[in-house]
């Protein structure tokens, strides 16, 4: 293989691959990502064998061919390569090694052959629709922080996608402390698509790539009870699925919170951010009491003292107290957007719901907590 191609484009495809190569494995040749020349095109692969993703870029071919590099070393080379640099890559010593020449920058790195790199083989995918690139990102913002990191519940560390309805099509994340649900309109999403969890880490890189697709981009979408495979311009990212049952969330979901009270939310994450300044690591129990036209918050800290806060409120319920992980409720707060907020309570042992106040598109659970 031998290839001239311009630095931004290869840099750009090596940044997105980069992150889905896992740092440190057992398999040596995952650590690699794959270059195959074929025509005026360089198409590069990583996987580290529950994720893969592609790209390509164009290149002149002197000699097609294909190998596999270092991916984080190879990043690293052509990151720190001047603006408008071109770059050859040549596979030499018989493919044992690649040089890479830019400028008067010479290296010669460790290769290994691209037979012997795997392949996620993705299989049928029935079930295709698209998103566009705001409207993916949204869901994810207003779910994602909801995902548990308990490996031993592995059915919970995704977000969960599935359709409740024609054309909607429904997210929803919990960690069994708090609960994300969000709709969104999807209008090809195809009736009948099973229900699939999206792991963690391809949540993360579908965020990166609604990004990617821009405002006026969208994502192509293709299904399988086992996999997802999302296309975004020439990157294709292709992913297992979480091979458990999600469970019924709308179990936990309370009907009867007749008490409610709107709020501004930047005023109640500001005064949750200042009580919980003396609260413990361990603990951050946050006391919230709903009175007539307020929300005051009170926290002890036996170790290092109290504070409390008062916030104005439209509330004209009875008095009720209710404790609350104060970094479970900003994070519920930052994921609702908007200017105001509905809380919706029953007592003081009940979840309690949390809606932007003007859009029920998005409901939040926040289980109470001992205070």
């Amino acid at each position: 293989m031998k290839i001239l191609t311009e630095r931004a484009a290869l840099l750009k495809a090596l940044t997105g691959l980069n992150r889905v190569v896992e740092k440190r494995n057992t398999i040596p040749i995952l650590s690699n990502v794959l270059l195959k020349a074929e025509g005026d095109t360089l198409f590069l692969k990583a996987t580290d064998l529950d994720i893969e993703m592609t790209d390509q870029t164009a290149c002149e071919t002197a000699e097609p061919g294909a190998t596999t590099v270092s991916a984080a070393m190879l990043h690293d080379i052509v990151r720190k390569m001047p603006d408008g640099a071109q770059i050859s890559l040549e596979t030499i010593e018989d493919g044992a090694r690649v040089a890479v020449k830019a400028g008067r920058s010479r290296f010669q790195l460790q290769a290994q052959p691209a037979e012997d790199y795997p392949d996620l083989a993705a299989g049928e995918m029935p079930y295709t629709f698209t998103l566009p690139g705001p409207t993916l990102a949204k869901m994810i913002a207003r779910t994602r922080f909801a995902i548990s990191t308990e490996e031993t519940r592995y059915y919970l560390n995704g977000i969960y996608l599935h359709t409740l309805a024609d054309g909607i099509l429904t997210a929803a994340a919990t960690d069994g402390h708090r609960l994300a649900r969000t709709e969104i309109a999807a209008p090809d999403v195809v009736e009948g698509m099973p229900g699939i969890i999206i792991p963690r880490k391809t949540v993360g890189e579908l965020e990166k790539l609604a990004d990617e697709a821009g405002k006026d981009g969208a994502l192509t979408f293709e299904v399988s009870s086992q996999k997802i495979r999302v296309s975004v311009g020439k990157t294709v990212l292709t992913s297992k699925l979480i091979d458990g049952t999600f469970p019924d969330y709308e179990r936990v979901i309370p009907r009867a919170n007749d008490k409610i009270a709107v709020v501004e939310i930047a005023h109640l994450k500001n005064a949750i951010d200042r009580v919980t300044s003396v609260s413990s690591e361990r603990g951050n129990a946050v006391k919230f009491t709903f009175a007539d036209g307020r929300i005051t918050l009170f926290v002890q800290n036996p170790d290092a003292g109290n504070a409390t806060d008062e916030v104005e409120a439209d509330y004209d319920a009875a008095e009720l107290s209710i404790g609350f992980n104060g970094r479970y409720a900003l994070d519920i707060l930052n994921a609702l957007g908007g200017d105001t907020t509905r809380i919706k309570l029953a007592d003081a042992g009940s979840p309690t719901i949390f809606q932007p106040a003007a859009d029920d598109s998005l409901l939040c659970v926040l289980m109470p907590m001992r205070v």
